[in-house]
């Protein structure tokens, strides 16, 4: 029997590059108080910045275009690890359906109803990626 701890086999490396490590990174980082604090902070000083520009439209412009590249930013970011986890999830749940179908099938053999309900949970299983 495996007697690895679950925490031990986080830290080992589990294949994520850069780019998944830098997305993760970024997902803890903007669900947290101290990056609404610095969005905050942007916002004041655009105001604070009103007597540098000439015009209000050019001063406009900069909140527009600072904002509208972070967003993109983030968004592209956050979507890759939002997938990233529903992959994880569907896998945990797969696993899970496959333990408990396998369960099914070891005790039903005399009980069809429960032959029955095993062999949906085993059509289910995969399901997401059929469609």
């Amino acid at each position: 029997m495996d007697t690895r701890d679950a925490a031990d086999d986080r830290k080992k490396s589990d294949g994520r590059g850069p780019f998944e490590k830098f997305v993760e990174a970024v997902n803890q980082q903007v669900s947290r108080a101290p990056f609404f604090v610095v969005c905050l902070g942007i916002v004041v000083a655009w105001l604070a910045s009103y007597p540098l520009f000439s015009s209000g439209k050019n001063w406009q412009y900069v909140i527009h275009t600072v904002s509208s590249v972070i967003s993109l930013l983030l968004l592209v970011l956050l979507e890759n690890a939002g997938r990233r986890s529903q992959e994880s999830v569907h896998e945990k749940l797969n696993v899970l359906a496959e333990g408990m179908a396998a369960l099914m099938k070891s005790e039903g053999r005399d009980d069809p109803a429960l032959r029955e309900a095993e062999q949906k949970l085993n059509e289910a299983i995969g399901l997401e990626e059929r469609h």
